[in-house]
């Protein structure tokens, strides 16, 4: 059953990201004719819903729950999608659209490739489940800050260097209203990626008697955390903007990445453990 609609979301990103492909100038597609855009738009959102479904057979325990690096992926991707509807109802974004949804099905491809293999560890409690959470859904916030990031700076270099930005990521937004966004993301998923160290803190107390332990999941997640708070503290002190800002957003989310996602892509796909 959860292959079953894993595909169909699968088939429907693709389907949606085919539809929705940037093919006219920024100026030409407001012109494009409505249907397009509302199949694209449908297509999107039976997709959404049936990854939401995949999750849901795992809450069902249909499909064995996962704490490994292809579903913290697909999630991550879904939380985005998430994030890009509720803003494409105030601005258009639509040619992030092809963008999305070819990430989401990526990272639901990956799931097939690589079942689950590690639960969450014995006696953890809720403390464990409210940081993964937490994380996943700094994972999800800070994904998309990083996409809005790579369009603020397609259109930067687009006006700097007089030639067209990357395909669907033109300066469909005023540059100050994409970066307001794009840093008010980064804001909030500061503060579920501080939640997420906090519940981190009690769990590890609790099963290993201390707070933090010493390995490269801890010390790239730290990192990530200190370097997004200079970003921040660099924006609203020091009036940071343009390519220093993306350069630190762009160097925390990597950090980020390596931190869970890394670490269990090393166990499981190098190390098979």
């Amino acid at each position: 059953m959860w292959i079953l609609v894993n595909a169909l979301a699968f088939a429907l990103y693709l389907l949606a990201a085919f539809i929705g492909r940037p093919r006219l100038a920024p100026a030409q597609r407001a012109a494009q004719p409505a249907g397009r855009g509302d199949a694209s738009t449908l297509a999107m959102l039976l997709a959404w819903l049936a990854h939401a479904a995949t999750f849901a057979l795992v809450l069902e325990g249909v499909h064995k729950p996962d704490f490994g690096f292809a579903p913290a992926l697909s999630l991550t991707f879904w939380l985005v999608a998430a994030v890009y509807w509720v803003e494409s109802l105030y601005y258009p974004l639509q040619g992030l659209r092809s963008w999305i949804c070819l990430l989401a099905a990526g990272s639901l491809l990956l799931t097939w490739f690589y079942p689950p293999f590690r639960f969450a560890p014995p006696g953890a409690g809720l403390a464990f489940s409210l940081h993964w959470a937490m994380g996943i859904a700094a994972y999800g916030l800070f994904g998309a800050a990083v996409l809005h990031g790579v369009m603020l700076w397609s259109a930067e270099r687009a006006l700097q260097q007089r030639r067209p930005g990357l395909a669907g990521l033109g300066p469909a937004l005023p540059l100050l209203t994409l970066e307001k966004l794009t840093y008010r993301l980064a804001t909030l998923g500061f503060v579920m990626l501080s939640a997420s160290l906090v519940f981190a803190v009690l769990f590890s107390d609790r099963l290993f008697g201390e707070p933090f332990q010493f390995n490269h999941q801890t010390v790239f997640g730290v990192a990530s955390w200190l370097l997004f708070a200079v970003l921040l503290l660099g924006r609203h002190v020091l009036g940071w903007r343009g390519r220093r800002a993306l350069r630190w957003l762009f160097s925390g989310s990597a950090l980020l990445l390596l931190s869970y996602v890394g670490s269990r892509f090393v166990l499981q796909v190098i190390l098979h453990r």
